[in-house]
């Protein structure tokens, strides 16, 4: 067994390996660049050793860094995690040459599955489904354009080196297939050093299913069921489950088979993936396979009881597997959500700052949340906006769901925007609690972006209660407040106006806000909120809440479920006086393109007194390793340009002028 293992990754990868290494009895060496001087994973390993500049160029791609940290440490074997080189046969082959043991596959795998093109040929002569496409490379816009119409609209345009979404675009058109083509070059070359891409048929209505498999380098190859990973947004996975509720027994069997076969026929030894598109009549098809740890392989590890780091650590050490084909046994479900730095708000853009707060909820049996953050993290443009992976589990379904739903609720982020009441909002919807899942689902879903959760009329309810439960506890505190020239007796019963927005809300409070009445109904609550609290757990009549709660100038802002609602407590005169209060529309910026997060100007598609239409194409903006391109909202002509590519820009830095 190694003695002494360099993690070559960050954040909550690097973390999470460095945990089951230490459970191993092994050692362990963080690697970290500029950028991620003092994060959590190399304070969390033995060693830590610094690799070179923020962005993953110039550190965690550099091959020859790590295995000078290798040499320097005395690490015996590297593990790569997911992404940057985890899946780089040459570093591999670095690595060997060096006599440094690397845990995943070997060369043979890394190159075959690495590349799109060449593992769909072997997996068609391995007998695997696979999408009807053109494999060979493409030469450019015009070839794209016409080996598309030759498959048929809609395709897919994917980086033949491609993962994590990048270098992949939907194509339902010749002008589409022109643009998708263009950036899914630019981004496959700068995210991987391969500019290739190819084209296959895109299928509608589709599901992203994928088979985890685990091999030796005595033979053995085994699969531990499947992953649902349908939740997706720019084809980034956002809420996977383990198992899948559209995947019967005979096709999980099918499916299953299929990826071992593929695995076996590339000599496979570590833990791998197998994805699998699949329509509505579970029939699948091949589209790659990931030669890594999953980002997901947490919800497998929970209903398996296999611990995957361990396994691929115990492999490459040369161990044969303990675990047979007949040993696997899926038990119970798993959910796991992406908690990334982003906006849901405005189009989920990137966002980057400081963590002034980070409070996951309570880790337990059920509840596991995997992060390379805390509290005062800085997180930043160069890397992924993965903030940590929360991970719930059930006896069914339902209670996963439910605890997951319970969980984010729990979960108190400052500082940067972020995903969470997005993720919740998903969680709660009755097309996902049914089960009637596609990769299509955000789309469709929601069309015109993300502006909150709905709220039923009983949630609201409660929440207004809640509001009146809270200013009550705060207006009590003020009454002990000493030295008040004139302090009001405290009636028995106290009439207040709760408005949110337009809506009014006529409520009487018991002197000590345990029984409110709203509507003609009484509600008892019951809650632990303290004067300054933020995390608020309530029982409000029959129902059970928690809730996260902010200071909104006089008012509140009460979050739960993915919807806010904000509202101010009155007295009923104060209501009145209230509604007579101006309002302070803010400044017209309709005639600005804005920067709409923290990022790098790759391009300026227009000049100054050019005349644009909706929909043109203005600019392209690079942030966390993503190309954004922005559009024009409606006609006008261009009057100044402010920005170049090249520029760093911050969020609502005005890159274009109109007249």
């Amino acid at each position: 067994m190694f003695k002494k293992i360099l993690i070559a990754n960050r954040g909550e990868i690097a973390c999470r390996i460095i945990k089951s290494a230490h459970a191993m009895g092994i050692e362990t060496v963080a690697v970290y660049s500029d950028a991620d001087d003092g994060a959590l994973h190399m304070r969390m390993a033995d060693e830590a050793v610094h690799i070179g500049g923020a962005a993953a160029a110039e550190s965690y791609l550099l091959a020859d860094r790590i295995i000078e940290a290798c040499r320097s440490t005395g690490a015996d074997a590297v593990h790569p995690g997911f992404g940057f080189l985890s899946e780089n046969a040459a570093f591999v082959e670095s690595l060997k040459a060096a006599g440094i043991a690397f845990i995943g596959p070997d060369t043979k795998a890394i190159a075959a599955m690495g590349d799109k093109i060449e593992s769909k040929k072997l997996a068609e002569a391995a007998g695997v489904n696979t999408v009807p496409g053109h494999t060979g490379a493409i030469a450019d816009a015009d070839e794209a354009v016409r080996i598309s119409r030759e498959i048929g609209y809609p395709v897919m345009i994917k980086a033949s080196a491609g993962g994590g979404g990048k270098g992949m675009r939907v194509a339902y058109d010749d002008d589409e297939a022109r643009e998708g083509f263009t950036s899914a070059v630019n981004e496959a070359r700068s995210s991987f050093g391969d500019d290739r891409v190819f084209i296959e048929k895109f299928i509608e209505e589709p599901r992203h299913i994928e088979i985890q498999v685990l091999g030796d380098k005595h033979g053995n190859c085994i699969y531990l069921g499947e992953r649902e990973c349908s939740i997706q947004r720019r084809h980034q996975k956002v809420i996977e489950e383990a198992p899948s509720p559209f995947i019967d027994e005979q096709t999980r069997r099918a499916m299953g088979e299929q990826a071992v076969r593929l695995a076996a026929a590339v000599d496979y030894s570590s833990a791998g993936t197998v994805e699998f598109i699949v329509d509505g009549q579970r029939n699948f098809y091949f589209l790659e396979m990931n030669t890594r740890l999953q980002v997901e392989h947490p919800v497998t590890e929970y209903i398996t009881g296999i611990d995957l780091v361990e396994q691929m650590i115990r492999v490459a050490a040369g161990e044969a597997l303990s675990i047979a084909q007949e040993d696997v046994r899926l038990t119970g479900w798993a959910v796991e959500s992406r908690v990334y730095a982003e906006d849901p708000y405005r189009g989920f853009l990137p966002s980057t700052g400081r963590l002034s707060r980070f409070r996951p909820p309570a880790e337990g049996k059920n509840v596991r949340i995997d992060t390379g953050v805390e509290e005062g993290s800085e997180i930043s443009m160069f890397y992924d906006p993965m903030i940590a992976k929360l991970i719930t589990y059930g006896g069914d379904r339902a209670e996963a769901l439910t605890r997951m739903e319970d969980a984010l609720n729990s979960f108190d982020i400052d500082g940067i925007a972020h995903n969470i009441d997005f993720l919740n909002a998903v969680i709660r919807h009755p097309r996902f609690r049914e089960g009637r899942l596609s990769t299509n689902f955000i789309a469709e879903e929601y069309p015109d972006g993300f502006q909150g959760a709905p709220l039923e009329k009983a949630e609201q309810s409660a929440l207004v209660v809640l509001m009146a439960h809270i200013d009550a506890a705060e207006r009590r505190r003020a009454r002990l407040i000493e030295g008040q020239a004139m302090p009001r007796p405290l009636p028995a019963r106290d009439e207040r106006v709760v408005l949110c927005g337009d809506e009014r809300f006529d409520v009487a409070i018991e002197h000590d806000g345990a029984v409110i009445a709203l509507d003609g109904k009484h509600f008892a609550v019951r809650s632990d909120y303290k004067p300054g609290g933020r995390l608020v757990q309530a029982d409000i009549g029959d129902r059970h809440m928690v809730v996260k709660l902010r200071r909104k100038g006089s008012g509140y802002s009460l979050n739960y479920g993915g919807a806010t609602l904000e509202g101010a407590v009155y007295s009923p005169r104060g209501a009145e006086l209230a509604a007579l209060m101006p309002y302070k529309a803010p400044p017209d910026m309709s005639k600005f393109l804005l920067c709409p997060m923290p990022g790098l100007v790759v391009s300026i598609a227009v000049e100054v007194g050019e005349a644009v239409k909706a929909g043109q194409v203005l600019a392209v903006v690079e942030a966390m390793k993503m190309e954004n391109v922005l559009r024009a909202e409606q006609e006008g002509t261009v009057k100044a340009i402010r920005a170049a590519a090249g520029d760093s820009l911050g969020v609502d830095d005005v890159i274009i002028e109109f007249e």
